[in-house]
């Protein structure tokens, strides 16, 4: 009984949201990587990684899909209960997948399974202000949000592939104001994805939730990638923002190790692997 109240004695206690919220107060940069098992998520969370996503990008790395849209709400709960097993530390979210909050109802009721069944702390949906009132009524019921603006894979087929976002100035004033609204809906995290550095570096410093980015430049509060990614276990071309993190190390723990370290001491990203 009473887990939570033990734990704050621990050295290193679970994170939280207000871990977080704490870590962009202080400055320290937040390292997040994806992941899909209880094998993986036991090295994550030994490597010291703060927050782990079980992203619908499991559709393309574990299914061998072209895009994450055949991702359903089941696969999504089977994915997290099984990360959920391996970690301690590492505070856990889970993706809603392609069409499964396209109403606050709907919302609710799959975010409630990704909790309840797949033992997530937080869900983390795609879109701008058209999701102000699922992210309002999920806050109100007091679940935790991460909201998820920029290049959005869901929306792929949408926009025409898998381009840079925000890069003209009315684009990136939108997405401004979207991550403003949507903060103050009641997300607590805004993920940023495949935008110019100058953007990343506004939202986030607009914003009071922490910031997270992929191919969002070096001034977000921290950073996520896939898994598989810094592993080098994706084959064929990787996106710009991506840094092999296997090929100066033997074992996958090391190579974890050092990407959380990268991204604690802003040595990710580097300008290679940002946009302009």
């Amino acid at each position: 009984m009473y887990t939570q109240l033990e734990q704050r004695g621990m050295q290193r206690p679970p994170v939280n949201v207000s871990t977080l919220a704490r870590m962009k107060a202080d400055g320290e940069s937040i390292a997040c990587l994806t992941a899909y098992d209880a094998s993986f998520a036991v090295l994550v969370d030994a490597a010291g990684t703060d927050l782990v996503l079980v992203g619908d990008s499991l559709g393309m790395v574990i299914q061998g899909h072209d895009t994450t849209v055949p991702v359903t709400v089941d696969d999504i709960v089977y994915h997290t209960r099984a990360v959920a097993r391996g970690l301690h530390r590492a505070f856990l979210v889970a993706d809603m997948p392609f069409m499964s909050y396209t109403d606050p109802a709907q919302a609710l009721d799959n975010a409630v399974r990704l909790m309840q069944e797949g033992g997530a702390m937080m869900v983390k949906l795609e879109g701008g202000e058209g999701q102000l009132e699922v992210v309002e009524h999920l806050a109100r019921h007091d679940i935790p949000v991460c909201a998820h603006l920029g290049l959005k894979p869901q929306s792929v087929h949408k926009i025409g592939g898998f381009k840079v976002q925000g890069r003209d100035a009315k684009q990136a004033e939108e997405m401004t104001t979207a991550a403003v609204r949507l903060q103050d809906a009641g997300a607590d995290i805004v993920l940023l994805e495949c935008v110019p550095n100058e953007l990343g570096r506004t939202v986030t410093e607009r914003l009071d939730v922490p910031v997270i980015g992929i191919g969002a430049g070096p001034e977000t509060d921290g950073q996520i990638l896939v898994l598989y990614d810094i592993l080098d276990i994706t084959q064929g071309r990787t996106p710009r923002f991506v840094r092999n993190f296997q090929k100066d190390h033997t074992a996958p723990l090391d190579a974890l190790a050092a990407y959380v370290q990268a991204v604690k001491d802003r040595s990710y990203p580097a300008p290679e692997h940002c946009f302009s």
